[in-house]
């Protein structure tokens, strides 16, 4: 896997600036425009598994609104055990305001379902991070939204290749520091950082599908 490929590839094209700068003012129109990048960073990773000599795609706006549509859909189910270990949190904050309730029973039973659900929340984003993008992968390269739920294939990915899906947890990190660097140039800057940022993930999930598929010996489908 290359890593600093990912960082790089973008400058490779020619025509980059106008790409990114495009990308980057749709991403400003109100929700529609993050799926739109959402979906063009998908793109890219379709384009890495692909090995299409051209990896940085041009604007097609209905395809990546819908890919980028998809990638919540994926996100919010795979967010939904999160959402779960929230709730006791959430049951144990509102039954603050009851004056009857014994405010040491209160305080020790908050510290333990806090503590208790907490720990749950961070193990499980640990593991999110390492399937989403295996996941993301695997819904692009499949082009079907079921594919990105197919539970046994998504273990078997990150099992082919946890040094690839690690890369790319670093990757994503360093990314959203970048992604946040253009909002220094009162805020002009964030419409080429966060877009390239995107493309950086996007580059990223297809480098760490097309390892795992290569161990693994995974049906590739173009």
């Amino acid at each position: 896997m290359n890593f600093g490929k990912a960082f790089s590839f973008v400058f490779d094209d020619p025509d980059w600036v106008k790409k990114i700068l495009i990308l980057g003012l749709i991403s400003l129109i109100p929700i529609v425009g993050q799926f739109v990048l959402i979906g063009w960073s998908l793109d890219v990773t379709r384009r890495i598994i692909q090995q299409n000599s051209q990896p940085l795609p041009d604007l097609d706006f209905g395809r990546q609104l819908i890919d980028g549509l998809k990638a919540f859909v994926v996100g919010l189910v795979y967010s939904i055990p999160i959402i779960i270990f929230v709730i006791p949190i959430t049951i144990v904050s509102a039954i603050a305001g009851d004056p009857n309730m014994d405010p040491n029973a209160y305080g020790a039973m908050v510290s333990i379902v806090s503590l208790c659900c907490g720990g749950l929340i961070f193990l499980y984003s640990v593991l999110m991070a390492f399937f989403l993008p295996a996941a993301f992968g695997n819904l692009v390269a499949r082009d079907t939204l079921g594919a990105a739920f197919n539970f046994s294939e998504i273990m078997g990915l990150v099992r082919a290749a946890p040094g690839a899906y690690l890369l790319v947890l670093l990757g994503v990190i360093i990314s959203g520091f970048i992604g946040g660097l253009g909002s220094i140039a009162c805020g002009i800057g964030v419409i080429f950082t966060l877009t390239y940022a995107q493309a950086i993930n996007g580059h990223l999930y297809g480098q760490a599908y097309n390892e795992a598929t290569r161990n693994r010996g995974f049906a590739r489908v173009y």
